[in-house]
């Protein structure tokens, strides 16, 4: 009979029969657990269109942290960044988050190469100093009027945008990879904005449960989970060290791409009936 994806019990057989031999044989019901997960979770169905989207590659991040056992590896619902706040006095942790999500700098706009400048008089230095504070002041004030608590930004941003944004209560994180900022968007709901000046109130994410920093060794990690409906996650991986850490993310990918692979074309799947 065909494969029925949404019985568990039957899908997680089926992907255990890919992790038999191989290093994570010992967590098989952990592994396979966290690999279905992911699969659903990434897993588009436009019924209407006949198109069927699940891109594990792109949306279905794994983070690999040293430290802690396997068994405190997890899947998150939501997205986590090997990043921190740009400034020591924003919010670590807000509830319900207000999201704005840029692919613009939040700095005055430097010269493409080289730019020479001429001034007769002490007050023009001043006059151009005033002109930068104003700019930015206007881009911040974009943001501001949509009240969100944190702003995620793929560019710079500046020390006086940081201070108008702390004024305002609101926490900012810079230079996002892209990749990682089209995953934030899939999680929280939300669009992507190239100009300040365009942002509406529909562009800002508010699907997020939670907004937090976490230390891991050295290093800080922002969360943004209990999403509502994510169709993007995380993978945190913990083991003893790196060589395990590759090992079982290996292995991970193995029984994620047979989960989908499944879920893709199930004409090719038979379960023989009991």
């Amino acid at each position: 009979k065909p494969v029925d994806v949404t019985d568990r019990a039957e899908m997680i057989k089926i992907i255990k029969s890919s992790l038999g031999t191989k290093f994570m044989k010992g967590w098989n019901d952990l592994a396979c657990g966290i690999a279905l997960d992911a699969v659903n979770c990434v897993h588009i169905d436009n019924t209407s269109g006949g198109f069927k989207e699940i891109d594990i590659k792109r949306y279905a991040k794994v983070e690999k942290v040293p430290g802690g056992s396997i068994e405190m590896s997890e899947i998150l619902d939501g997205v986590m960044i090997n990043k921190d706040v740009t400034h020591t006095g924003m919010k670590r942790r807000i509830e319900n988050p207000r999201i704005v999500m840029l692919d613009c700098n939040l700095e005055y706009k430097k010269g493409e190469s080289q730019t020479n400048m001429e001034f007769m008089q002490e007050t023009d230095f001043r006059k151009i100093l005033q002109l930068e504070e104003n700019y930015i002041k206007e881009i911040c004030d974009d943001i501001i009027a949509l009240k969100p608590d944190l702003v995620l930004t793929e560019k710079g941003v500046s020390d006086l945008a940081q201070h108008f944004l702390l004024k305002a209560g609101i926490s900012a994180i810079r230079r996002l990879r892209k990749s990682d900022m089209n995953r934030v968007a899939r999680a929280v709901g939300g669009q992507i904005v190239h100009r300040t000046e365009e942002l509406k109130d529909s562009d800002v994410g508010t699907e997020c449960g939670l907004f937090e920093i976490k230390k891991f060794g050295d290093e800080y990690f922002t969360f943004l989970t209990k999403c509502k409906k994510p169709k993007a996650c995380t993978i945190l991986l913990r083991g003893a060290s790196k060589d395990v850490l590759m090992e079982v993310e290996r292995n991970l990918q193995d029984a994620m791409n047979v989960a989908r692979n499944v879920m893709i074309d199930l004409s090719w799947y038979q379960v023989e009936e009991q």
